[in-house]
């Protein structure tokens, strides 16, 4: 008797919508309905949906070639993605490994450090999310609902205080408390002798999407420079034209140890790596990191087209106009709600975060009331995040057109006024 299969319940659901298609930034529902997406499948498809450069590329090379394991031969398009990320990442990131999520690169990144430094130990930083595998659930620190019912979970990781937990203050009192603690722990937990890495996303997303302040990724930089720990930034989120730029590290003048990448790099087709120097990547013992799907030939198609994409004369430009053009309607908002505590980001990156007027306490409620609200009333797709889930965060297709930002910004504000208690 065929009793029907069933999906684990195990995920959490945004929304109940069946979709059916997607193009740009909407989607478009079983009974016909259009949604305005402002999630992009959680900063993935960068493009939007089913961009027909994307599509393209998927199709003709799915007439070549599914899979093609790289242990057992060179497929034609893992060098030219090489060499076209290579014209892209910081000078000195030349050399590539890619895998299909960014919890695997992510793990990819701990093993090469440590197998380079023959050190154990990995800082990472309060409010962190870098996957949802043993090892990167124990580098995650935005909330417990991602690590709880898991332990024991790897040992070996540090956690570092982030300057949006210091208390009052100025954002140069927060960054000197935070890079003080980062020396305590270097002195007092895990010396330098022991620690391989600093793991650290230079915008933090389930975290709260907060960007480091400059002088505190500096801070980290120089001390792993000077100290011989290997500086590691999670780009998964915040990589590939998300911040206006095509990785958020250009925006503080850094260049990594080893970078690792991921979501918008595919546009939606499941596709990650990391990249290094050539000297650092070939202390990787060979054999002693793999992976059956990694670099396949569809990821690496859809890659391609994606970096043809947002690679073209004036795309990013477009991306810090319509992200400029978020944060100003926001800002003009909170100007008259006080309940909009904070608004930050970098380019299509941006956090909005709902508190308690009188106290300003995270009022992680009201913002679950607003997406259902503007789900309901405005049909647009809203997603939060954070510790509390207080943040309220606009993560757009980055081809998101400057009238849908302002739709964006009239179904929040709708959404913020009919919440009010």
């Amino acid at each position: 008797m065929n009793k029907g299969g069933r999906l684990a319940p195990v995920w959490s659901k945004l929304t109940d919508l069946e979709v059916v298609s997607g193009f740009g930034a909407t989607v478009r529902t079983a009974d016909g309905a259009e949604y305005l997406d402002l999630t992009s499948g959680i900063a993935v498809t960068s493009t939007g949906h089913c961009h027909p450069k994307v599509v393209e590329a998927i199709r003709e090379q799915a007439g070549r070639f599914l899979h093609a394991q790289v242990n057992v031969y060179t497929h034609d398009l893992l060098q030219p993605l090489a060499d076209k990320l290579a014209e892209l990442t910081p000078d000195g990131l030349d050399t590539f490994f890619f895998s299909n999520s960014g919890a695997e690169a992510t793990e990819g990144a701990v093993k090469l450090a440590r197998q380079a430094t023959k050190k154990p130990n990995i800082i990472v930083f309060q409010g962190s999310f870098h996957g949802r595998t043993a090892q990167t659930m124990a580098m995650t620190t935005s909330k417990t609902s991602y690590r709880a019912g898991h332990a024991p979970l790897p040992s070996g990781i540090f956690v570092a205080q982030s300057p949006q937990f210091s208390e009052g203050g100025t954002v140069d009192d927060a960054v000197e408390a935070a890079l003080h603690h980062l020396d305590y722990l270097l002195s007092a937990q895990t010396a330098p002798s022991e620690t391989a890495a600093m793991v650290i996303e230079p915008v933090q997303g389930e975290g709260g999407y907060y960007p480091m302040p400059p002088a505190f990724l500096r801070g980290v930089a120089e001390r792993c420079k000077e100290l011989g720990i290997l500086l590691i930034a999670d780009e998964v989120q915040c990589g590939f034209g998300r911040t206006g730029a095509f990785f958020a590290v250009e925006h503080y003048g850094i260049v990594p140890d080893i970078m690792i990448m991921a979501k918008g790099l595919g546009s939606g087709f499941p596709i990650s790596g990391l990249a290094s120097s050539y000297d650092l990547m070939s202390l990787w013992p060979v054999g002693s990191h793999g992976g059956t799907y990694g670099g396949n030939p569809m990821g690496c198609a859809a890659a391609l087209a994606t970096i043809e994409v947002i690679s073209a004369d004036g795309f990013l430009a477009e991306v810090s106009a319509r992200g400029a053009q978020l944060m100003e309607g926001l800002r003009e908002i909170a100007r008259h709600d006080r309940s909009l505590g904070d608004v930050r980001g970098l380019g299509l990156m941006v956090g909005s975060a709902i508190v308690e007027p009188e106290t300003g306490r995270p009022d992680g409620a009201r913002v679950s009331a607003m997406l259902s609200h503007a789900l309901e009333d405005s049909k647009v797709i809203f997603m939060n995040c954070g510790t509390w889930g207080n943040v309220l965060r606009w993560m757009p297709p980055l081809v998101v057109s400057e009238a849908q930002i302002g739709q964006g910004l009239a179904a929040f504000e709708a959404a913020l006024k009919a919440t009010a208690r």
